[in-house]
């Protein structure tokens, strides 16, 4: 039975950096939140660990090797964990009874099946993985709504947004008033480089982000301006916007999460420091805020605040991500899945920085595209685009890119 008071929550993506922090924050509040279970793919170690502090009822590997991992790491420790593993356990995770809250922070299109069980189930869905609005953002959408599911954002963009809107704004409904929603982007660690040096960067300098501590694939992306591409796909689901209404705007200093323009020439904007426990609090706790465990923002000690315009011929990623936008129907779940392959690729040093965007336009231009009419269709035109990824990432490279 569920502890009076309590929120349940379910970790899905419990041993990346937004599960971290996300643990963090329930931490710093036993008196409103109760984990319920964890869910990762195949981090045992790092589970172990998570099981051990919080003894959820629940871990769940959907790798089944890690799964038999954990189990015999945590095994004879007396903890009341059940252990869950296969490709449908982060479904059964999300669809708990006494899980009222679920943070969908897998990474990637792997995060789609659990997040949409979710939606259906009813439950407070915070949003940190945005491959599932960009695949599936009307079939998510319509799940929200049918199930009268909770939808709170958690990338730092869109749930400044969230905050900027007028109140009893709802998910997927056109904001009332609003002229431009302003995306911010960091510009990432190439933002000031020559092309040619882009051309040349390793992994290594692509996952070295200035502000932000994050995880391999969403650090690369943020590098090629992809991660802001996709979320502006996500933004215009999320709030019900044609693409044309979402201006990205490069912001080197990370304090501005993003802003909302209104026909009146107002602008409401959202600041603080770049940490994700501001939005995972704000998140958990709407419509009531909480402390969050993060440093409070000194406008004065930061002293300045820059706006540019994104350059996309040095970072091509946007652009296509901005077609794909306006495409609409599977082009972006295609955009999604050849982005991953190509990621994939040049972390594994099998393409160079400037090959990826080559990768991804190649697919998108070859894919067979087509409505979104099912989960059934958004997973075949996934699979298909990867195959066509993996060919493309073959022809493109010829040869290994980096020592």
């Amino acid at each position: 039975m569920k502890a009076s008071g309590l929120k349940g929550v379910a970790v899905l993506g419990s041993t990346g950096s937004i599960g971290v922090n996300t643990l963090d924050v329930i931490a710093r509040h036993p008196d409103r939140f109760r984990l319920v279970a964890l869910g990762a793919r195949r981090n045992a170690a790092g589970m172990a660990e998570q099981v051990r502090r919080f003894r959820p009822a629940y871990a769940a590997l959907t790798d089944p090797a890690a799964a038999r991992e954990l189990t015999q790491l945590i095994a004879g420790e007396g903890l009341p964990t059940r252990v869950l593993s296969g490709p449908k356990a982060l479904v059964e995770l999300a669809t708990l009874p006494e899980v009222d809250q679920v943070m969908a922070a897998v990474v990637g299109a792997a995060g789609l099946p659990s997040t949409l069980a979710a939606a259906r189930a009813g439950k407070r869905l915070l949003l940190a993985n945005k491959e599932s609005l960009v695949m599936a953002g009307p079939l998510l959408m319509a799940a929200v709504h049918a199930a009268g599911a909770e939808l709170l954002p958690i990338d730092s963009e869109h749930n400044a947004i969230f905050q900027c809107l007028p109140a009893g704004t709802k998910p997927g409904t056109p904001p009332v008033g609003v002229r431009r929603i302003l995306l911010t982007a960091s510009g990432g660690p190439f933002r000031d480089w020559t092309a040619q040096a882009i051309a040349a960067a390793t992994p290594e300098q692509a996952c070295k982000h200035p502000n932000w501590v994050m995880g391999r694939k969403i650090s690369v992306d943020s590098a090629s301006l992809m991660n802001k591409g996709l979320e502006l796909i996500e933004a215009c689901h999320m709030f019900g916007v044609p693409p044309r209404l979402v201006e990205v705007v490069v912001h080197p200093q990370s304090v501005v999460h993003s802003m909302v323009e209104y026909v009146d020439g107002s602008v409401l904007a959202e600041l603080a420091c770049p940490d994700m426990r501001t939005p995972i609090a704000y998140g958990m706790a709407w419509p009531e805020r909480i402390a969050a465990g993060t440093d409070f923002l000194d406008l004065i000690r930061t002293g300045r605040l820059d706006f540019q315009t994104p350059d996309t011929t040095r970072f091509p990623c946007l652009a296509l991500a901005q077609a794909a936008a306006e495409a609409g129907g599977l082009v972006p779940a295609i955009l999604n899945a050849a982005n991953e392959v190509a990621v994939d690729a040049f972390l594994e040093r099998q393409l160079n920085f400037s090959q990826m965007p080559v990768v991804i336009e190649r697919v998108v231009r070859t894919a067979t595209g087509g409505t979104v009419s099912s989960l059934d269709d958004v997973l075949q035109a996934d699979a298909e685009a990867r195959v066509l990824a993996a060919e493309a990432v073959r022809a493109v490279a010829g040869r290994a890119v980096h020592a």
